[in-house]
């Protein structure tokens, strides 16, 4: 099959259009009037706009899951640290003046190995709210939740 009969065009663009055109044409080795024709093909073409609009709606899309998924785990941080802290607040007793120091020393000790575990987990990709979200489902598989009939 023969391809459509080239026609020539004369026009005149701006000079700063003229050398943007110039330096994308040869930067990408074509013609200057393949890019001439594909960007009227582009602007001319009907559904150009609906292409343009449902790879946009699909973008948001999935900006709008990823937003979703970090606020979950935002949840899921924010409930585990005041469910910590609660716990932590009522069973720890406070300590005498003599055992401070101690306490202290092991706090730092105990924060120094907690910083290298995180860090482990985190160098793996391992996350606390994925774990939370597997074991939540593997119980929900073996069994019925208490108030569940």
């Amino acid at each position: 099959m023969k391809p459509p009969a080239r026609i020539k065009q004369t026009f005149r663009l701006r000079g700063d259009l003229s050398r943007d055109l110039a330096d994308y044409a040869r930067r990408k080795r074509v013609a200057q009037g393949a890019v001439v024709e594909a960007a009227l093909a582009s602007h001319l073409s009907p559904d150009g706009a609906d292409r343009l609009e449902a790879a946009l709606a699909r973008r948001l899309d999935r900006m709008s899951r990823q937003i979703e998924r970090l606020e979950r785990h935002l949840g899921i941080s924010n409930e585990t640290l005041a469910l910590f802290i609660r716990f932590w607040l009522t069973a720890v007793p406070p300590l005498p003046d003599t055992a401070q120091s101690a306490a202290q020393a092991k706090g730092r000790e105990r924060f120094e190995g907690f910083v290298e575990t995180l860090g482990r987990r985190l160098a793996k990709g391992r996350s606390f709210a994925d774990e939370v979200t597997r074991d939540l489902v593997r119980s929900e598989n073996i069994a019925p939740m208490a108030d569940e009939d």
